[in-house]
């Protein structure tokens, strides 16, 4: 089997808060989910080209909801995390958390 493409730090940003948002993970909200987790206040811009480089790599999809009138009758997008999405951020968060199995960062900071 082939290990999971190499993320970013802002692609499981990403992934995560789509992964938190379940159903409701378009760019609005999940542009608001990140704020709300991480206090960062990443740009439409950067949102939307990291969901369509996460959708190139084949680590989230996505589907248009219907049309509402309140946005003039355009269509939200929603997301989806692939499992092999779910594998690549598992994998990732298990590398941070090997990375830091037994430091003291007060002291690594301070020494």
């Amino acid at each position: 089997m082939q290990s999971p493409a190499p993320l970013g730090e802002f692609e499981q940003v990403v992934l995560l808060a789509i992964l938190r948002l379940q159903q409701n993970a378009y760019g609005v909200t999940i542009r608001a989910e990140i704020a709300a987790c991480t206090g960062r206040e990443p740009s439409p811009g950067a949102i939307y080209i990291t969901l369509d480089r996460l959708e190139e790599k084949g680590l989230a999809t996505s589907r248009f909801g219907e049309p509402t009138p309140q946005r003039g009758g355009r269509s939200k997008r929603y997301f989806t995390v692939t499992a092999v999405g779910v594998e690549a951020v598992t994998s990732a968060q298990r590398a941070y958390q090997r990375l830091l199995k037994g430091l003291k960062l007060s002291e690594v900071c301070d020494g």
